[in-house]
């Protein structure tokens, strides 16, 4: 079974700084992991690949130094790694993400199941992997909290509601996004960060991937930033106080006063 798992290289940090002219990240000084909700994609891509034998393929988009982030993904024990990377990619948005994703995993070649952590923690807008299912015309269920069973032809699997969670099952090949809840990452071993060391990893560029560059980076965003701003801060707001009766009375008529009620 062909396993491919796509993961992103985020800032590590809560205090994300956005460049106030161009609207990406800033990335100097800062440094990068592996998304949080990418580890338990990697983590299940391994578990499927014990369960049922396979290989597993992690795909990246992005700068040169995304490299790092597919090496730790080595090391726990993917077995190939592959960098989708262009400067016609930068300033992709989640849509030209996904058609630049899409294509590298068709030129990757056969696959069975695609895993995506259910969203990035620089964007977390959960976009991307259904995209990429979309693109790729196969069927995707987002919010995977459970693999009950796999073969070949299908799975099963649990998807996470507010209320529970969906029995669902799928032909295979399939797209899942999956939660937190769904395992525990592995820490790489030292012989799995040995064999990272010497990995080759596959570059793919625009050219190898067929991309048509208007559909790829800011050529083929149809949102982009425009603004970024400090909300201003809002002054206090008025305080009633005193007996219950006689702070709904004024709360009514202060209300009143300005036309709400």
């Amino acid at each position: 079974m062909n396993i491919i798992v796509c993961i992103k290289q985020v800032p590590n940090t809560i205090r994300v700084q956005i460049d106030s002219e161009t609207g990406r990240l800033k990335r100097d000084g800062v440094e990068s992991i592996i998304n949080p909700f990418d580890e338990y994609a990697i983590e299940e891509g391994l578990r499927i690949k014990e369960r049922v034998c396979g290989k597993v393929t992690v795909v990246t988009m992005g700068p040169p130094q995304a490299e790092t982030a597919l090496r730790e993904a080595i090391a726990k024990g993917a077995d190939e790694a592959v960098l989708v990377s262009d400067r016609a990619f930068g300033g992709a948005d989640t849509l030209a993400t996904s058609y630049t994703l899409s294509l590298a995993i068709k030129a990757i070649g056969s696959y069975d199941i695609i895993i995506c952590g259910k969203q990035a923690s620089d964007g977390d807008t959960a976009q991307v992997g259904p995209g990429i299912a979309e693109m790729l015309n196969i069927p995707h269920v987002a919010y995977v909290k459970k693999i009950e069973s796999i073969d070949n032809k299908s799975i099963k699997v649990e998807r996470m509601m507010e209320d529970g969670y969906d029995l669902i099952e799928s032909q295979v090949p399939v797209l899942l996004t999956v939660v937190k809840e769904i395992n525990n990452p592995r820490v790489a071993s030292l012989k799995g960060k040995m064999i990272a060391k010497k990995a080759v990893i596959k570059i793919l560029d625009a050219v190898a991937i067929g991309a048509d560059i208007k559909k790829t980076g800011l050529n083929g965003s149809p949102t982009q930033v425009m603004k970024i701003f400090t909300p201003s801060q809002r002054a206090g707001g008025e305080k009633f106080t005193g007996e219950a009766r006689d702070v709904a009375a004024a709360l009514v008529k202060r209300l009143s006063d300005i036309g709400i009620v």
